[in-house]
């Protein structure tokens, strides 16, 4: 029978050979070495034949785990998914090893959240299928907002353990209608719920709410009289309630504040079972991430180490490839160099002293050049502005009754880049449309220095994008010269900005999230701005724009002000740290970490916000 495909497995087998070799091909499955010294063997890549059915892989796998305790807690076979002509995923084989935290990561449209959908069981495949290691259970982090509006926090918590929340519901609707006749059956259920350690749930479900920051007089309130946001943090301690031994999060970091987020981190570095998690924050994803798994061409490979190690290792593969002339030795000596370096520095830094799941081996076989394309995204200065950027004096503004910030002032200087942030994300919006000129203050001034052109990236540019232009007609509203109007010059400069070919003529009406916002910075570009003001930048962008974006304004020469809920962003571009609270500013000459680390300043905070 013709062979169904090949499967990678990254695994240790370099012991009696020979005898596990045969015992395989007892199950008629052949193993192949990419290595000819089998002496030698480490845990490398095998090539895996499987000549009958695909459930020779199911077999395989049962075959590793049972006589060489390789735990595999979720393996995938033969999966493909294909949407019309579209082909999402074509014939996939892997498996996600029990205790690693697995960041997926591909370009927008790859199907990282299709993915998702369905190795949690929301999405049937076109073909193939997902085995769960038996007795294990799985908890995805609901994307519904509102399917418990009619439950209290609490219960909607203790939902996330549905085994045991079908106990509990099942042993309390005994408990009303007790008789001798169901006196066994709450025995058994009583029996079920120890083992299960129910009774301590209730508990167990608020400690998690109160480390999510969801206080104690909420726990009882009904999911229906909540916020937004806050309903976001109960779902996500429904996620992780009970210790699922398989965590499956979309995108967990959004709408969560940077204590809230910082508390996430620490706890999935620690977290002794497997989480697999799509997210565009990559300060999280280096934090919690022990494998990179790459939707890439129509497959998924994993990679060992965090986001940061992957991103690095694939730009400097990509050099030495177009390094042709240099020798292999050389390379492989930059690589290891490369490695150690990298190394070292996650030893040191600050979110790896306490993970017990360090990056201990990076293998420089598996660093392959990415097929990634990054926008160009370069910010120059028409002119280069004075020593005076901007004067605020007692700012002030409110909305429907609520104060955002009050007697605000701030003097920002040339070579400024700050972090303007709050608690209430309407302040730091309120703040960008008055110095812009778009709302008026309820009190105080702002002037800009005379020597400054401002270009302002706003937080909702919909009006931006209402006529039927196409892009080209659409970003030649903002050239500066002649030359510039020039069609092949525009659809170059859009080419640079990933819209190429016949993408460039397609009205502005459809594009998506992070093309609109790909457009708003092509045109910020044109304006040649020495001062800059960034309202949430990277929403809607892919990460490979976000990290070209990233890169951009450490290198601009000019000023700038922006709020992110990126927490690498914040910390790798800022100097300074603006916070506008209902009380005022708080106004520091440091990094992003170092004001959220400092005691004094996390003091003053409580004290305006109170």
């Amino acid at each position: 029978m013709k062979s169904l495909g090949y499967f990678f497995l990254r695994t240790i087998i370099h012991h009696d050979w020979e005898l596990k070799q045969a015992h395989l091909r007892h199950y008629g499955i052949s193993v192949i070495f990419k290595k000819s010294d089998k002496e030698l063997i480490k845990p490398q890549s095998l090539l895996i034949r499987f000549e009958n059915s695909c459930f020779k892989i199911h077999y395989f796998l049962v075959i590793l785990q049972k006589f060489y305790k390789i735990q595999f807690m979720l393996s995938i076979n033969n999966l493909s998914v294909q949407f019309g002509k579209r082909i999402l995923f074509d014939e996939v084989n892997t498996v996600f090893t029990h205790g690693n935290v697995y960041g997926v990561i591909g370009a927008n449209g790859a199907g990282k959240s299709t993915f998702l959908k369905i190795i949690s069981g929301d999405m049937d495949p076109t073909s193939g299928n997902i085995h769960l290691e038996p007795g294990k259970r799985m908890s995805v982090l609901n994307q519904n907002h509102n399917m418990f509006d009619e439950h209290t926090v609490l219960e909607t918590v203790m939902m996330g353990n549905k085994v045991l929340y079908k106990v509990k519901t099942e042993m309390d609707a005994l408990y009303l209608d007790y008789s001798d006749e169901n006196a066994d059956r709450i025995g058994e259920l009583q029996v079920q719920f120890e083992e299960m350690n129910g009774w301590n749930a209730d508990s167990d479900a608020a400690s998690m709410l109160s480390n999510l920051g969801i206080t104690e007089d909420n726990h009882y309130t009904l999911m229906g009289d909540l916020e937004g946001k806050i309903k976001v943090r109960v779902l996500l301690a429904q996620a992780l309630f009970g210790n699922p031994d398989l965590l499956i999060m979309d995108e967990p970091t959004n709408d969560l504040d940077f204590e809230t987020i910082a508390w996430l981190e620490n706890f999935l570095a620690n977290y002794e079972n497997t989480v697999i998690v799509v997210s565009h924050d990559r300060h999280f994803l280096d934090a919690v991430c022990t494998h990179i798994s790459d939707i890439d061409f129509s497959k998924i490979n994993h990679y060992s180490g965090n986001y940061t190690f992957w991103y690095e290792s694939s730009q400097l593969a990509a050099k030495q490839r177009a390094q042709q002339n240099k020798k292999a030795e050389e390379k492989k000596q930059e690589l290891e160099e490369f490695i150690r370096r990298f190394s070292a520095n996650v030893a040191k830094s600050k979110q790896a002293t306490s993970r017990k799941k360090m990056i201990s081996k990076l293998n420089i076989s598996e660093i392959k050049p990415s097929s990634r394309r990054y926008p160009a995204i370069i910010f120059d200065q028409e002119r280069e502005a004075g020593d005076q950027i901007l004067n605020v004096q007692n700012l002030s503004a409110s909305v429907d009754g609520d104060v955002l910030f009050k007697g605000v002032d701030l003097n920002m200087a040339k070579g400024d880049k700050i972090v303007l942030f709050s608690k209430d994300s309407r302040a730091t919006t309120a703040f960008y449309e008055i110095l812009n000129g778009n709302q008026t203050p309820d009190s105080g001034t702002y002037d800009w220095g005379v020597t400054t052109n401002q270009a302002y990236l706003p937080g909702d540019n919909h009006s931006f994008f209402e006529s039927d232009y196409s892009l080209v007609d659409w970003l030649r509203q903002w050239v500066k010269t002649e030359e510039e109007r020039d069609e092949v010059n525009i659809r170059s400069f859009l080419g640079k900005m990933i819209f190429s070919g016949e993408e460039a003529l397609k009205t502005c009406r459809v594009l998506s999230g992070g093309e609109k916002v790909r457009c708003m910075l092509s045109r910020m570009m044109m304006e040649r701005a020495n001062v800059l003001m960034l309202d949430e930048p990277t929403n809607h962008l892919d990460l490979e724009s976000i990290t070209a974006f990233n890169n951009s304004l450490k290198n601009y020469k000019g000023s700038v002000i922006f709020t992110t809920h990126d927490h690498e962003f914040a910390q790798t571009v800022g100097n300074r740290v603006v916070e506008l609270t209902p009380k005022g500013a708080i106004d520091r000459y440091m990094t992003f970490d170092e004001y959220l680390d400092n005691e004094g300043v996390q003091e003053l905070r409580t004290r305006m916000y109170s």
